[in-house]
């Protein structure tokens, strides 16, 4: 029996508001796989669970990229809208992070592919950096309003480039992406407290992404690690600490974001917790402290069931369409 016309418009309308922060997903279960990863081998918990996260992550990468590539066949108009609106272009450097990621979580699987995937992530972030700083340079219509914690996105990317580049060789590169991600990671957590303090609060609907903050010292620790031959120095820590500081920070205010209904920005909750337990248990496997050992298993545990409260929501709002209403 033939679909109904109905049938065939709430699937056109769903693809048409397909939105470019799905990505957000891909880099949050990926996260979750690296931590689970790295926990086998510094906590010898079962490695068969980042195994299945991987499975489930690239699952979740190829159905998200093949609807967001049909979305530009059908709807090209409303994929150029996103990339020139001010807060959702900051997504799209999300597909090579994902990219960037999958390289990192295949590096014990296969170098060839791990390596593959580090050259093509790596060339697609400079390109979406180069894009979207040439047009904060030359803009037209940002306003203050407009900088939020997801213009970090771009930034992130860059300083993920050194954990698998350093693996493969690419030592000067790898320091050539770390320098352009923390320098600018420095610039923008400025401008982003600027607009924080001195202006309109953030929307509700924005609110979660606040723990993206938490990222860049998080990512640029465990980067810095992999080109410091994996010492902890001075710098190593105060990264370390200062993204130790956020989660506490950002923990703290745990009602304030438990209000907050759900929406696709809930995913920054996902990378930032990860990338954070991740650092941790890199610490603990570096100075052999007890208490980063137990602050790894409660991270691991709360970064895996925000992971899964995230899945479970987002599948809801699939469901139901709530998240593919337009903005």
């Amino acid at each position: 029996m033939p679909d109904s016309p109905s049938a065939n418009t709430t699937t056109r309308r769903r693809l048409q508001h397909f939105p470019v922060a799905f990505f957000a997903m891909v880099m949050g279960t990926l996260g979750l796989t690296l931590a689970w990863q790295k926990a086998a081998h510094v906590l010898a918990l079962p490695p068969i669970i980042s195994h299945i996260f991987l499975l489930v992550s690239a699952t979740i990468f190829a159905v998200i990229v093949s609807a967001y590539l049909l979305k530009t066949i059908r709807h090209a108009p409303e994929v150029i809208a996103e990339f020139n609106h001010p807060i959702k272009m900051s997504f799209f450097p999300a597909f090579s992070i994902g990219i960037i990621l999958t390289s990192i979580a295949t590096l014990e699987i296969s170098s060839e592919l791990s390596r593959f995937l580090w050259v093509l992530g790596s060339t697609l972030q400079l390109i979406f950096t180069i894009n979207v700083l040439t047009r904060w340079i030359h803009h037209q219509h940002f306003q203050v309003a407009h900088s939020t914690p997801a213009w970090f996105i771009p930034v992130v990317g860059n300083i993920l480039v050194p954990i698998s580049g350093v693996e493969h060789g690419f030592y000067e590169i790898s320091w050539f992406f770390f320098s352009i991600g923390i320098v600018y990671w420095i610039l923008l957590k400025t401008l982003i407290f600027n607009r924080m303090i001195f202006h309109d609060a953030l929307p509700e609907k924005l609110l979660p992404t606040l723990f993206i903050l938490i990222a860049p010292p998080a990512v640029g620790f465990l980067s810095y690690m992999k080109l410091n031959h994996e010492v902890v120095d001075g710098f190593a820590r105060i990264l370390y600490y200062t993204a130790a500081f956020l989660v506490l920070l950002l923990m703290t205010q745990f009602n304030r974001f438990f209000r907050i209904q759900f929406f696709m920005s809930w995913w920054a909750y996902s990378f930032p917790l990860a990338a954070f337990t991740i650092a941790t248990l890199v610490m603990y496997s570096r100075t052999g402290i007890p208490g980063f050992a137990v602050i790894s298993y409660l991270m691991l545990g709360t970064v895996s069931v925000v992971v899964s409260l995230l899945l479970y929501k987002t599948v809801k709002g699939i469901i139901s369409g709530r998240v593919f209403t337009p903005d």
